[in-house]
């Protein structure tokens, strides 16, 4: 093994191995140095970088550079956290960075700034809370299932025997809307529970069932412009078509409701590589996302749209989202929703290869 022969060696040793990335910027806020964390961060070389200013390679929405300006004269460094920033206009990153003044050998200002990707990191907490949420949402409509399950039955059965006794039509009127608000209550129970059974999985064509699906959603809706964006080199993989049929369904129809008649829904496909979904690295997983132009779900719901009973529509019954996270959740996989005015997307995430480690 090669040993380092001077410090300017070991210490370039040092940089080249780090896991973090590493940028020193002139006191013009040119770049000087990236090490190779960061040329993969950037996805460009030293080469290719070196020269360019600070605006060019990194933009933020904070004023960083008045900062950083501030910190040079002060000589305070100063560190940031969950920052959204941009790297060569092209690549949208959240990072923790901290920013350290150094002197170079001629005495002049130089701006050292370490930065680490915490996007992963953000997205497993993230998945965490939605499965928690509806693992916890699950124990609470079991619970209120079994509840409401025994005492409507009983008044089912009181409501038809007492229907056989009554001789005036007008009175049996009365036992019938019991009977029926019964029956509907018991629907809605059933709806919240779900579909029964292990899946009854087979080699299913994810666009096969997209089109399925848009078929019967988009039926009768002319001012909605239908967009598709499939990536044909996706497998099949092992799933119950009716149950991913229903999941996507339950999308879609949302979205459409949400449209009030006109607008554009765009359906894309990809597959991602080593996926980490609630702690499972899988090492394909199809994701498929729904991008609606409508208005957005309303903030005070938005963190809560999987749960059962919580909709933005008067008409709606909250349980379309609830069920088909429970749908896909039951395939390993999981729903992740982002919006706002003009833009919402959902994305379902569905492992094709089976989790590592």
């Amino acid at each position: 093994m090669a040993v380092p022969t001077t410090q300017t060696e070991l210490h370039q040793r040092i940089l080249d191995n780090l896991n973090q990335a590493v940028l020193l910027f002139n006191a013009d806020l040119t770049l000087a140095y990236l090490n190779p964390a960061a040329e993969m961060m950037l996805g460009a070389s030293l080469r290719r970088l070196q020269g360019m200013s600070f605006a060019e390679l990194i933009d933020c929405k904070e004023t960083l550079i008045d900062q950083i300006r501030e910190a040079i004269q002060t000589n305070h460094p100063f560190s940031m956290h969950e920052q959204s920033i941009s790297l060569l206009k092209e690549k949208e990153v959240t990072v923790d960075f901290t920013v350290n003044i150094l002197q170079s050998a001629f005495g002049e200002p130089e701006i050292l700034m370490e930065m680490v990707p915490i996007d992963r990191l953000l997205r497993i907490a993230r998945d965490d809370a939605i499965v928690a949420q509806q693992d916890t949402a699950q124990d609470l409509i079991r619970g209120l299932a079994h509840e409401i399950k025994n005492p409507l039955g009983g008044l089912r059965g009181a409501a038809q025997l007492l229907e056989r006794e009554l001789k005036s039509e007008e009175q049996k009127e009365y036992t019938r809307v019991i009977i029926g608000e019964a029956d509907r209550l018991q629907k809605l129970v059933n709806r919240l529970l779900g579909p029964s059974g292990m899946p009854k999985n087979s080699e299913v064509n994810i666009h096969e069932v997209i089109e399925y699906v848009c078929n019967i959603a988009f039926k009768n809706k002319p001012g909605i412009i239908f967009k598709r964006d499939y990536d044909i080199s996706i497998p099949e993989f092992n799933a119950d078509q009716d149950l991913m049929i229903q999941a996507i369904l339950n999308i879609v129809n949302n979205a459409v409701e949400a449209m009030k008649e006109k607008g554009t829904i765009s359906v894309c496909t990809r597959i991602l590589r080593n996926l980490t979904i609630a702690h499972k690295t899988h090492r394909l997983v199809i994701k498929l996302s729904i991008t609606d132009d409508g208005p957005g779900i309303p903030a005070d719901i938005k963190d809560k749209i999987f749960f059962p009973m919580i909709t933005g529509r008067a008409e709606g019954t909250g349980l379309g989202l609830s069920i088909a996270q429970r749908l896909v959740h039951q395939h390993a996989g999981l729903i992740e929703c982002e919006s706002e005015p003009g833009k919402t997307m959902f994305s379902i995430y569905l492992p094709i290869e089976s989790e590592q480690g």
